[in-house]
């Protein structure tokens, strides 16, 4: 009788082992499948965030050529504000990931900051119906990329903080997903302001070529 008490508890005993094994392995797993998906559904999110800014983006790109041949009608000596456009735009276009994208729309967005104002130096271009839809357009974009860039911050701002945690960095790692850089204003584009000298008169436009 003594021995098969014994042999009784012992089972006993592997039994609460076996269950508590087996509960702590259940655990950990869970436990490691949502770090895993928490990190991926972080970076899901930045992406997302950045697919809306891309897609603004966009808008403003398309919006620009009419823009810049609208003004070239009242401004063709303004080449070379033109020429440094285009480069910008072409620049975004062959950008190929999102740092090069944001250096290529700061710089992009200082140049059309120069090309707005030209309608102070040209006040002709200030009736023209055709520039004030498109700057009318340009200027609901600008709103649009800018609650876009917000909230893609906030997103990446997370997803970072998140992977820097001890075990974030573990689940980051192991999701192969890497810390975000944020779309923030370049220190040129800080610091550049239009500048229109008000003492100087508008230029004479040349004619228009047939």
């Amino acid at each position: 009788m003594k021995a098969r008490r014994g042999a009784g508890t012992l089972l006993a005993i592997f039994g609460v082992a076996a269950i508590a094994v087996v509960l702590f392995a259940v655990v950990g797993f869970m436990w490691y499948l949502g770090g895993y998906k928490k990190a991926v559904r972080l970076d899901e999110a930045a992406k997302t965030a950045w697919a809306d800014i891309d897609t603004q983006l966009q808008r403003r790109l398309d919006l620009i050529p009419n823009l810049v041949e609208t003004v070239k009608g009242y401004a063709a000596q303004e080449k070379e504000l033109f020429e440094n456009i285009a480069k910008s735009r072409e620049k975004y276009f062959q950008a190929k990931g999102v740092a090069g994208k944001v250096e290529a729309s700061n710089q992009l967005g200082g140049f059309l900051s120069r090309l707005l104002v030209l309608q102070e130096r040209y006040p002709d271009l200030k009736s023209n119906q055709n520039f004030l839809a498109l700057q009318d357009q340009l200027e609901g974009t600008e709103n649009r990329i800018s609650v876009a860039r917000t909230r893609y911050n906030e997103a990446v701002r997370i997803l970072n903080t998140y992977a820097r945690e001890p075990f974030g960095s573990y689940f980051c790692k192991k999701a192969g997903v890497e810390p975000r850089e944020p779309f923030e204003a370049s220190e040129q584009a800080q610091t550049e302001v239009p500048s229109v000298d008000f003492s100087k008169p508008a230029p004479t436009p040349e004619p228009a070529t047939q």
